[in-house]
């Protein structure tokens, strides 16, 4: 295979005199849009396989929401005019003779996936879905449909993937701040807590500033002291989990834009700014690793919502960080790795044009995990055409 190893010879990233790490949570627009594009391409998947007995071309990774309008208030607000959502791409709509219901899945996919992660949104009331999918070009259709021939998925695009592992402090922090404050549990114990949570983590030498800005939902909060009070609360909540992650001196940060005496602070009726605030768009968000780091290698790529079969803006994405995390994981010397991977359009996805694994080792030394490093990657590579059935099955998120 043409694999490089090749050394980290850069200062590690925890080390620098300044590190910024973001992830936009689950309720953020950017991320609502992501989440809906790849349920579309989960539901088509699975009808594809069912009904034909293999995944048919399909990328619907252009998709829009469009911010409603509405008026929040202390014990209960209003939505005025809807979120409108547009799912845009291509999708084989008819096969032998039997048509797949791309609309059904549209409107009725993003309904259940709203109603199951927006708790305190009505998309029945709140929302207006649009699906734009049209058949896919011939050309693409073609090299996508030529795997049923050779048995080994063509790559549909010339493009590439990175990854990294493992996360550091920062990045950890980022992560898993959102998590906690947007797990089911949490939302059971505070409802007031919305969705739409951002966390921005800033490490300037040994102190991490770490910016969160939470929608609280009107209707869980009696006035603007109710407000504050559990505005304390979640900079408790964040902190707790901030410091599982490090020893270094950390600052949360709650909703820095309120003004208290004005009474102007983050409240919404839904629990996420799409309601009025803010609109989305697919690709905008967390890349495949749930995060955005200025600071590593990433790539531009939307991933959600391409097919999960032949795309290599999804699958090598997902593939680089695969092969980090198991190579620092099985390599004991190897403390951090990166992964670049490239295809060609229409070569075998399981045949990159060039992977290049970037490590840093704790004796320093390169060339000799060359050879523990290439089955790990090759295995990986090989595993490529299971990761669809993880993407359906929720396994493997790629926000």
């Amino acid at each position: 295979m043409n694999l490089n190893v090749t050394p980290l010879d850069f200062q590690p990233t925890n080390e620098l005199a300044v590190e910024i790490v973001e992830r936009k949570g689950i309720g953020h627009p950017d991320t609502i849009c992501d989440a809906l594009a790849e349920k579309l391409s989960a539901e088509l998947c699975k009808f594809y396989k069912e009904n034909f007995g293999f995944v048919l071309h399909h990328n619907v990774d252009k998709g829009l929401l469009l911010g409603g309008s509405a008026t929040p208030s202390f014990g209960g607000g209003e939505i005025t005019a809807p979120i409108e959502i547009y799912l845009v791409g291509r999708a084989i709509k008819e096969y032998k003779g039997i048509k797949v219901p791309v609309e059904e899945f549209a409107i009725e996919g993003t309904k259940e996936w709203l109603k199951e992660n927006i708790h305190a949104l009505n998309p029945d009331r709140d929302v207006r879905i649009h699906c734009l999918v049209r058949p896919g070009s011939v050309d693409l259709v073609d090299i996508y449909m030529r795997q049923l021939e050779t048995g080994v998925p063509l790559a549909n695009d010339t493009s590439f993937g990175v990854g990294f592992a493992p996360f550091d402090e920062v990045e950890n922090i980022t992560f898993n701040v959102e998590k906690v404050l947007n797990s089911k549990e949490m939302k059971e114990k505070h409802p007031e807590i919305g969705e739409d949570i951002k966390v921005m983590g800033v490490r300037k030498g040994g102190t991490i500033d770490v910016t969160v800005a939470c929608a609280f939902v009107d209707k869980f909060i009696k006035d603007i002291n109710d407000y504050v009070e559990k505005r304390e609360n979640v900079r408790r909540i964040a902190e707790e989990v901030a410091k599982k992650y490090t020893s270094r001196e950390v600052i949360i940060h709650i909703n820095t834009g309120d003004d208290v005496e004005r009474e102007n602070v983050y409240i919404t009726v839904t629990g996420t700014s799409a309601e009025a605030g803010d609109d989305g768009e697919v690709g905008r968000g967390n890349r495949v690793n749930g995060l955005i780091t200025p600071y590593r290698p990433m790539s531009l790529e939307a991933a959600a919502g391409k097919n999960p079969i032949t795309h290599v803006g999804k699958l090598y994405n997902i593939t680089a960080n695969q092969i980090c995390e198991a190579v620092v994981k099985e390599i004991p010397e190897v403390e951090e790795a990166y992964c670049y991977i490239v295809s060609q359009i229409g070569k075998p996805i399981t045949e990159p044009l060039a992977l290049d694994v970037k490590i840093r080792t704790k004796d320093g030394k390169i060339d000799i995990y060359k050879d523990k490093i290439e089955p790990i990657a090759k295995e990986c590579l090989a595993d490529i055409s299971n990761i669809w059935k993880k993407l359906v099955a929720g396994e493997i998120l790629v926000y």
